[in-house]
């Protein structure tokens, strides 16, 4: 596998442009994570990514798009509503699950064959560029072994998959963290599915009403990031903890001394997000360790969803 870096290589999103034309899988940033991104038009080349991954294909994809202008090519009855929220929140960490047009067959398996379409526009000017040169619409699920950690930077990709992909691009690290808030769009009320990289607290306050968080059926998901057990590391992890346990690797939130890593001794859920799924790894890989602990995280802001990557990761079946 290819590591290329678009600073230093001018060619590296053309040859990742024409390798995503050709049905090949390809390592790109986005701000959230990084994803593993194919052509959404192309049955083979999203089968490729299901495959990779060991991801079931009952679990459906998100479809990046250069912007809100290419929304009536797959979506049917865009509401106004869609182009509102993507007018101030895109580019950014915001999926819309839309209705699907359904004169669009080639995009069925990347929607698991569901009625609806989740789509977003990411803020990372690499992935943007590679979605513009390529010419199509790119589903770029998280780019690790299903039910993983997520990986934040282009070596967690080439320590995940590096034997999956053709190429990977490496934009650096990843700003924002965490995955993106899905919200669904195509009810009289906006519904977060998945609480991610936009707080509920900002689309409260932008659409001036309660947004609900539904828990969606894990056994159906109806978009990414519902399933009970999720960004695991191969260690148990023990969350809320006040204090370390013998064996334990301690991560710690705000005014902890004694922790092995602490995700922001300043209590910023901002710089929390960023370093979570990082933290993570390094502390899953950390030799002499039975287990993994991690302090409590206040429930609001990006906390929402810092604390919904953590019960899925520490959850027994």
């Amino acid at each position: 596998t290819t590591l290329l870096t678009p600073e230093t290589d001018e060619n590296a999103v053309k040859t990742a442009a024409a390798l995503i034309r050709q049905g090949e899988v390809v390592g790109m940033p986005t701000e959230t994570v990084y994803g593993l991104a194919a052509n959404a038009l192309n049955g083979e080349a999203v089968k490729k990514i299901f495959l990779a991954k060991g991801r079931p294909q009952d679990n459906p994809l998100i479809i990046h798009i250069p912007g809100p202008q290419w929304l009536p090519r797959y979506c049917e009855d865009v509401p106004p509503l869609a182009y509102t929220l993507a007018r101030k929140f895109w580019p950014g960490p915001l999926t819309m699950v839309l209705k699907r047009s359904d004169n669009n067959a080639a995009i069925d398996l990347a929607c698991s064959g569901l009625p609806n379409i989740a789509v977003r526009m990411p803020a990372h000017p690499v992935a943007l560029d590679l979605i513009k040169k390529s010419g199509v619409p790119i589903v770029a699920p998280s780019a690790n072994k299903f039910k993983s950690i997520s990986p934040t930077t282009a070596q967690h990709v080439f320590d995940s998959l590096g034997d999956k992909v053709d190429m990977i691009l490496d934009g650096g690290p990843c700003a924002v963290g965490v995955e993106s808030t899905i919200i669904d769009v195509t009810g009289s009320n906006v519904v977060i599915l998945r609480a991610g990289g936009t707080s509920k607290e900002d689309l409260e306050k932008f659409l001036n009403e309660k947004v609900p968080l539904s828990q969606g059926n894990p056994n159906q998901p109806s978009a990414p990031g519902q399933l009970l057990k999720h960004y695991a590391p191969n260690h148990p992890l023990r969350i809320n903890a006040a204090t370390r346990q013998p064996g334990e690797f301690f991560i710690g939130f705000g005014k902890i001394a004694d922790c092995d890593l602490n995700l922001s001794p300043a209590g910023d859920l901002r710089e929390a997000a960023a370093n979570l799924f990082a933290f993570l790894r390094r502390a899953d890989a950390a030799p002499g360790y039975m287990g993994l602990a991690m302090s409590p995280v206040p429930e609001h802001g990006l906390g929402l969803a810092i604390n919904d990557r953590i019960r899925r990761a520490s959850y027994k079946a």
